[in-house]
């Protein structure tokens, strides 16, 4: 979200230009404040980039609500109950964790006192739905003090790449260095509605990828963080490498370990471990320190 937490943070270049954008304040104006200007999200069938979605276009996404990072997960891998991490040094990693309406009011005090230290928010579907919960999710995380970044839940099949990436900035996806945005990431899992893939072929799916990553990246300044699962990738890009060496990996693991990584990353930069951790049910590992993470924000 494009809000300056502070007197000159300077914005990353996008062509979206958020009413809420505020320049030139004294230093008296604190991030808090301003972190409550971000505008609510709300609905299910708002205009996509070009035009209003079509009575059949929202009908073909029943329910968006149901969809999160890792809701898929369950029908397709073999999970480990109650999953948790091999113990590593508290230095090591930083404890994080994802929400969505499906989560609605969050006690973002529990979780700081349970070390949680970043949240990403699910801001977008498609380019029908937007997360209601999202203003209250991403300024409660900002204000408990964390980290805060926002996910987008991709379906290939009703959209080009770019056209989501436009919707996504637009309403909640965009980037700031202010050293407490999280850059922007797409969510790439088993389709909810139907078949796998999305109907796409391995080399279809790559292209949709790129060109949402690309946008993004036009918009942003930033290269989206690929959150995905090893299994899915290897069924519906052939296990292409070819994001490794821009996109930060996101895998979902709900194990011990995170297992192999897709191809031609070498390590994870976030790891979901579970999806019944305490409060909110998905937790995360930061692979690297508290440090690490704030120079992750800040591009």
């Amino acid at each position: 979200m494009s809000l300056k937490a502070g007197k000159g943070a300077h914005r990353a270049p996008s062509r979206w230009r958020s009413p809420y954008a505020i320049g030139g304040l004294g230093a008296a104006v604190g991030a808090t404040v301003l972190a409550t200007l971000v505008p609510a999200m709300a609905t299910t069938t708002d205009a996509d980039t070009d035009s209003a979605p079509s009575p059949a276009q929202s009908a073909s996404v029943p329910h968006p609500e149901r969809d999160w990072m890792g809701s898929t997960l369950s029908a397709h891998e073999k999970a480990a109950p109650k999953a948790a991490p091999a113990a590593t040094p508290d230095a090591a990693t930083v404890e994080g964790v994802d929400v969505s309406n499906h989560q609605g009011s969050v006690n973002w005090t529990s979780l700081w006192n349970k070390n949680v230290r970043f949240a990403y928010v699910k801001a977008t579907e498609s380019t029908t739905y937007k997360n209601p919960a999202f203003s209250s999710q991403y300024n409660g995380a900002f204000k408990k003090g964390m980290i805060r970044g926002a996910y987008h839940f991709a379906l290939p099949n009703k959209s080009s790449g770019s056209k989501q990436a436009d919707f996504f900035v637009r309403n909640g996806g965009d980037w700031s260095d202010d050293g407490k945005t999280l850059p922007p990431v797409l969510d790439m899992e088993y389709n909810p509605y139907g078949g796998t893939c999305y109907g796409k072929t391995k080399a279809q799916m790559v292209s949709w990828i790129k060109d949402f990553s690309n946008r993004v990246k036009s918009l942003t300044s930033r290269d989206p963080v690929i959150y995905t699962t090893t299994s899915w990738w290897k069924s519906c890009t052939g296990n292409s490498g070819a994001f490794a060496s821009k996109n930060p990996l996101w895998v979902a693991r709900y194990a011990a370990s995170p297992g192999a990584l897709p191809a031609g990353w070498k390590t994870h930069t976030i790891w979901q471990y579970t999806s019944t951790g305490p409060v909110v049910g998905d937790h995360n590992r930061f692979n690297g320190s508290l440090t690490a993470l704030k120079a992750l924000a800040k591009g």
